[in-house]
């Protein structure tokens, strides 16, 4: 078997990698950047932290501080605009996993033009982007070292899958300092999405050896830390081992693909507003438990490396551990279900066909191990409502 692994070509990871910045754009050849940010990091002074030294050193940076959680085409429009007028030659993304995916699709759009949904997997994107350095604050979505980007298509309501090499950041700058003012339901949120990764990249029936590695090395960070840093936001040693292990468990998904949990997981996202890892997590339970059989040994090594099961442990039981350990977690975490969430139960069940529909258009339920159809996808919704 070939794998074809795609990474970063710069990577810069550590306390205090964001002063690194000025340097990464020289490196790139920027001398224009736009910084794509959400109006918490401006507003909260953490976009400052990084356009005041860039242009101290004389770089002229702009601002787009308009992204939304979930990423909207309307948001990508108006960036792309200001993108293109401004004379931008490259773009900063500051934030979690929605201002680097909006830069992303920027980047797409403005070297490509037409519409976000011209761009849908498994649509090509004929031009590579401007360059993107991507600076996550959260622990979770692996998009700076990801190829994806998911944008939700406000006409349709539909989260849309963007795939392809060109959405590679140019460069990762990985500072788990970023996330030490990380509220604990942010953290929990993203903590499972990351895990989620992981567990799916291990699973998928497009993983390798290199992406196995780079996925049992993120469920070892994650599992045994996420609780910690929920609890005291302030632990160093909590902090950095999430924010390593979710840009592992971005690399394994970024180059096995995820699974059945995300294919799922978008459409909650995009019809009710449930920010994407909280909706991971709504959903990893149940589809681990019916995923089972179509990969007990895969499944057994999660739950061992997370430290649900001993080395020793009989595969049948050990993924079976994992199921529980998962919702031990969700229980510790607080996760809510769909029910509790407050969805209303009657557009819950109005849109479960339409939603595994659109789950299975994506592309991603065809990477699990047991693939589902649609009736089962719906069987899995109501499982996981309450």
């Amino acid at each position: 078997m070939v794998a074809t692994i795609l990474v970063p070509p710069i990577m810069e990871i550590g306390a205090g990698a964001v002063q690194r910045l000025g340097a990464v754009l020289a490196r790139l050849g920027v001398r224009r950047p736009l910084l794509v940010t959400d109006p918490f990091m401006r507003d909260a002074g953490h976009a400052d932290r990084l356009l005041a030294p860039l242009r101290a050193a004389g770089i002229d940076a702009g601002l787009f501080a308009d992204t939304v959680p979930d990423p909207t085409t309307d948001v990508i429009g108006v960036g792309t605009a200001l993108l293109r007028d401004g004379g931008y030659d490259g773009m900063v993304a500051l934030g979690g996993g929605s201002p680097i995916d909006t830069a992303k699709a920027m980047a797409v759009l403005a070297a490509n033009g037409g519409q976000m949904r011209d761009y849908k997997v498994p649509n090509p994107i004929p031009t590579p982007g401007m360059p993107v350095v991507a600076v996550p604050t959260t622990a979770g979505t692996g998009s700076e070292v990801t190829r994806f980007t998911v944008i939700t298509d406000t006409q349709t309501d539909e989260k849309m899958l963007i795939a392809g090499p060109g959405l590679v950041p140019a460069a990762a700058i990985i500072d788990f300092e970023l996330t030490l003012s990380c509220p604990p339901r942010l953290t929990a949120d993203t903590g499972i999405d990351a895990l989620t990764h992981a567990i799916e990249a291990y699973v998928s029936v497009k993983a390798s050896p290199f992406t196995d590695a780079m996925a049992i090395a993120a469920m070892g960070r994650i599992a045994p830390w996420i609780r910690e840093a929920c609890a005291d936001p302030s632990s160093r040693p909590a902090r950095e081992n999430m924010m390593l292990g979710a840009t592992l468990a971005g690399i394994a998904f970024s180059n096995a693909s995820v699974a059945l949990v995300h294919g799922m997981s978008r459409p909650i996202g995009a019809f009710f507003h449930v920010p994407h890892g909280l909706s991971n997590a709504m959903l990893l339970p149940a589809v681990t438990a019916w995923s089972l059989p179509g990969a007990i040994t895969r499944y057994a090594d999660c739950a061992r490396a997370i430290g649900a099961a001993d080395p020793g442990q009989d595969d049948e039981s050990a993924a079976q551990e994992l199921v529980q350990a998962l919702r031990r977690l969700n229980a510790d975490l607080n996760v809510p279900t769909p029910q509790e969430y407050g969805i209303d139960p009657a557009r819950w069940e109005g849109l479960l066909v339409t939603m595994a529909e659109q789950a299975l258009a994506s592309g991603s339920p065809a990477n699990n191990p047991r693939v589902p159809g649609v009736a089962d996808m719906v069987a899995l919704y109501r499982e996981s409502w309450g």
